[in-house]
C-alpha cells in the first residue's frame, strides 16, 4: 500500500500531454463548448425556473439562485470525471494513444499527469462557459462568482483523480457504468444541490460532508454566487485540496501498475 501513496516523479513534460488534448479539443470545438452552454439554459428553465415557481424561497434566496451554484458544481464534476474515465480509457485502451506518447521521452507518470490536468481544464472551461448564461439571468452575484474559475480547477483535479482510479482498476469499459451510477448520481442528489443538506438527517449530513467530494464543492460556489463568504470556505477549501492531491498521487501510481505489463 505504501507504493500506492509514494509521489510520483513527474516533470513539466505532463504539460505537453495536455497541450495535445487541448488541440484535439479545438477541432471539434463546435460540438465540446455547446454542451455546457445549453445545459445551464436546461437547468435554469427545467428545474430553476420551472420547477422553482412551486418552491418557496431557501433561507431568504429564490430557488432558481439556490440552484445556480449547484449547477456549476455539477458541470465541475461531470466534466472531469467522465473525461478522465470514459475519455481517458478511450485513449489509452482503443486509441493506444498513451502506449505512442510513451515512446517519446515522456514517462507514464507524465502522460497520467497530463490527463489530470486536462480533466481540469475542461472542468474550468465549462464553468467559465456557463457564468455568463447565468450572470445574464441575473441569478449570480458578480464579481465575486468569478472566482468559480480557479475554484473549477481545484475541483476538478479532485475528481480528475477520483476519475482516474477507477479508469486504472475497470477492466473494461462497460464497467465504467458502476462508478457513474453508484457514485457519481447520489453524490449530485445528497451533495446540497437541490434542496439544502440540513434537511438530511444527521447522519446523512455527516456523511456527505466527510465522504462527498460535491457537497465542499457546492457549498463553496454557492458562498461565492451569493455573496456569503464564511470561514467555512476554508475548510472545505482544506478539504478539497488534500483530498485532491491525495486521490492525484493514488491514481498515477496505479496507473503506472495498468501500464506496465
Amino acid at each position: 500500500m505504501a507504493g500506492l501513496f509514494s509521489i510520483p516523479p513527474v516533470t513539466r513534460r505532463c504539460w505537453h500531454v495536455w497541450h495535445r488534448n487541448l488541440i484535439v479539443f479545438f477541432k471539434t470545438w463546435k460540438v465540446n463548448f455547446f454542451p455546457p452552454f445549453i445545459e445551464a439554459f436546461l437547468y435554469l428553465f427545467a428545474i430553476g425556473l420551472g420547477i422553482g415557481t412551486y418552491v418557496q424561497q431557501i433561507d431568504g434566496v429564490p430557488y432558481v439562485n439556490f440552484i445556480a451554484p449547484a449547477i456549476l458544481a455539477i458541470s465541475v464534476m461531470n466534466s472531469a470525471f467522465f473525461e478522465c474515465t470514459y475519455g481517458s480509457y478511450v485513449r489509452m485502451y482503443y486509441q493506444k494513444s498513451f502506449d505512442a506518447i510513451i515512446a517519446t521521452p515522456l514517462s507514464i507518470e507524465d502522460v497520467i499527469a497530463g490527463e489530470l490536468l486536462w480533466g481540469a481544464t475542461r472542468s474550468t472551461m465549462y464553468v467559465s462557459i456557463m457564468l455568463p448564461v447565468l450572470a445574464a439571468f441575473g441569478v449570480i452575484a458578480l464579481p465575486l462568482s468569478l472566482l468559480a474559475i480557479p475554484l473549477a480547477f481545484l475541483g476538478g483535479m479532485l475528481f480528475a483523480g477520483i476519475a482516474m482510479c477507477f479508469t486504472a482498476i475497470t477492466p473494461s469499459i462497460d464497467t465504467l457504468n458502476y462508478p457513474s451510477f453508484l457514485f457519481i448520481t447520489p453524490m449530485m442528489l445528497f451533495s446540497g444541490t437541490f434542496f439544502p443538506l440540513n434537511l438530511l438527517p444527521a447522519t446523512f449530513q455527516y456523511a456527505a460532508i466527510a465522504l462527498l467530494p460535491l457537497t465542499h464543492v457546492v457549498s463553496i460556489m454557492r458562498m461565492l454566487t451569493l455573496s456569503s463568504l464564511s470561514w467555512t470556505a476554508l475548510l472545505s477549501l482544506a478539504w478539497m485540496a488534500a483530498a485532491a492531491f491525495i486521490f492525484c498521487v493514488i491514481s498515477v501510481n496505479l496507473m503506472r501498475r495498468r501500464l506496465i505489463v
